[in-house]
């Protein structure tokens, strides 16, 4: 079930505007019957502005005034194309603890010394959480502090052995497909 923008600001709005049950507006926000009683009573979401859902076009006053009438009926929500045309919200970075960050460098010289064609400056920056260029500045030399170990990010936790066979598998279908297009384009050209 989708759910209106701020729900509970959506719900502070209803319970200040309109007459419907709490048990409607708790179906509508997604939330607690419980928490829309505690709003109305002035216990949660104290000071916080209401949220109207007509301006948004998010709900119709007709569609409001049907639940009005009715009790048991459920507000719908409009779906709007704008909510829809939204891009998906990207993967967060894992916070790395300051600790770990300081291993990165040595984990990067790790998985070069291990895998240096088979494994692309982007696939190990996404390893080890950390940026194409830094790996190319390591792989390169050109680091700005000595690197004189390298460690292992399985073992760091920096990334699991999972993500990099994952990786690993990734680069080399590439690979494989990249053989194969060649391959192709050899025997038209003959």
């Amino acid at each position: 079930m989708k759910l209106p923008l701020m729900p509970k600001a959506t719900a502070i709005w209803l319970i200040d505007n309109t007459a419907l049950s709490f048990i409607q507006i708790s179906n509508f926000c997604g939330l607690h019957e419980l928490e829309v009683q505690g709003i109305a009573d002035g216990e949660v979401a104290v000071g916080m502005r209401g949220f109207d859902p007509i301006d948004n076009k998010q709900l119709t006053k007709e569609e409001i005034k049907r639940c009005e009438d009715d009790s048991s009926a459920e507000l719908v929500l409009i779906s709007s194309d704008i909510i829809e045309a939204l891009p998906p919200r990207k993967k967060d970075t894992k916070y790395t603890p300051l600790s770990l960050r300081q291993e990165k460098p040595f984990a990067i010289l790790w998985l070069i010394k291990r895998y240096p064609s088979e494994l692309s400056s982007l696939q190990i920056a996404k390893l080890t959480g950390s940026t194409k260029n830094t790996v190319e500045a390591v792989r390169n030399g050109t680091y700005r502090e000595a690197i004189l170990e390298t460690k292992s990010p399985m073992d760091t936790g920096l990334c699991s052995y999972q993500d990099l066979e994952k990786a690993l598998n990734k680069a080399k279908n590439k690979k494989d497909k990249a053989e194969e297009a060649a391959e192709k384009n050899g025997s038209e050209t003959n």
